[in-house]
């Protein structure tokens, strides 16, 4: 009579561990993807961040009394240089496009900037920049959201909570962004 306790007793300890390991590698790897996600946001802004130098040289010449926006330009870049976190990196994202978008719209008053081979091909390579640091933020999301899930959905919650992992933080807009497009003739 013994024997059979032990054995559905083993068995128990068996599946709970079993739940435990399971849950707990689905967590370990989900997290995994939310890292690796913002680390291909970090990759795309960096890239931008290396286009940047080129971009304001190329400017330079052309709207020498324009400084103002220049200094912003460099100064948003240098401030992503030195984020660390997420969220600082966020910020610095939502700083750096507000500098660009100001440096673009300036070169709508220069006609002979616009039409400058360099500045077209920056600006091409800045565009597809863009794009992928959309996309990557979009993947990004989508990780946190799954990770986020399986840290509050049960059963896996509760090995979230006593392995103490901690919700993600989604990638969001500024109010900056949300706010609608002036546009003027």
């Amino acid at each position: 009579m013994l024997v059979p306790i032990l054995i559905a007793v083993g068995v128990i300890v068996l599946l709970i561990i079993g739940f435990i390991v399971t849950n707990y590698n689905a967590l370990i790897q989900l997290r995994n993807k939310v890292r690796d996600q913002f680390s291909q946001i970090d990759v795309q802004l960096k890239k931008r961040a290396d286009l940047i130098p080129n971009l304001v040289e190329t400017v330079k010449g052309y709207a020498k009394h324009e400084k103002g926006t220049l200094e912003d330009v460099v100064k948003a870049r240098n401030t992503y240089l030195t984020a660390n976190t997420v969220e600082e990196k966020g910020e610095a994202d939502k700083a750096m496009t507000t500098a660009l978008n100001k440096l673009f719209a300036l070169a709508e008053s220069y006609p002979d900037l616009k039409a400058n081979e360099n500045f077209l091909d920056l600006q091409a390579q800045l565009k597809d920049c863009e794009e992928k640091i959309s996309y990557a933020r979009q993947f990004y999301n989508d990780s946190v959201l799954a990770y986020n899930n399986k840290c509050e959905m049960v059963p896996s919650n509760i090995i979230a909570g006593l392995f103490h992992f901690e919700k993600e933080k989604f990638f969001e807009a500024s109010e900056e962004d949300r706010k609608n497009v002036k546009v003027e003739f």
